[in-house]
């Protein structure tokens, strides 16, 4: 199922696929230069659903509309509050992610979305060959639990473990096309507590 949502940059869509008798939702977001049908994402998404957690992939207006160049933060962080709060899954536990800039997004966003936990897929810690232009802020201003799955030679580097967030080391690059069966494990452990009653 999509919906097309208003944003205050545009349009926006989202991919829904919802499970039977869901225990939360996961909202996943794309990265900078692609599209929700990246490998991880979609293993992501085969990961959720075997934990009950029904999944939207989300599509920022600037992708809807055909342009290349990634929007500023502040209005990719805007359209994405709007998209969560159009969803229909209100009553369920929201976990919210995505993959490289949409795992920022997801950080920078996760208290004004109500998010109970966040997935992060290749975070970019930094851009290549510049650790001293550190995004561990965003990361560090999350309250909730976070999961991040990273490739051990990622150029955007490896962001450090911490309370309250884990961080699952995983063979290849940036990609994280090199071990789909860790991402799914990795993911489904993350997702597991939330069908376990284990998370508020």
């Amino acid at each position: 199922m999509i919906l097309d949502l208003e944003t205050p940059h545009g349009p926006a869509r989202a991919h829904l696929e919802p499970v039977d008798a869901p225990v939360a939702v996961l909202v996943l977001g794309h990265g900078a230069g692609g599209g929700v049908t990246a490998p991880d994402l979609k293993a992501a998404t085969e990961a959720a659903h075997a934990a009950n957690v029904s999944v939207a992939l989300v599509e920022q207006p600037y992708r809807v509309a055909g342009r290349k160049s990634v929007a500023p933060a502040p209005q990719l962080d805007a359209a994405w509050t709007a998209i969560v709060a159009q969803l229909p899954f209100e009553g369920l536990p929201l976990i919210t992610g995505g993959r490289s800039s949409g795992a920022r997004v997801a950080c920078r966003t996760a208290e004004a979305t109500g998010a109970a936990g966040v997935l992060c897929l290749a975070f970019p810690l930094h851009p290549p060959g510049r650790p001293e232009k550190t995004r561990l802020a965003e990361l560090e201003a999350v309250r909730v639990p976070v999961l991040i799955v990273q490739g051990e030679s990622d150029p955007f580097g490896m962001p450090p473990e911490a309370d309250g967030r884990a961080v699952v080391k995983l063979r290849g690059n940036h990609r994280l096309a090199s071990d789909v069966p860790g991402l799914r494990a990795a993911v489904g452990q993350f997702l597991g507590r939330w069908n376990d009653g284990d998370v508020d």
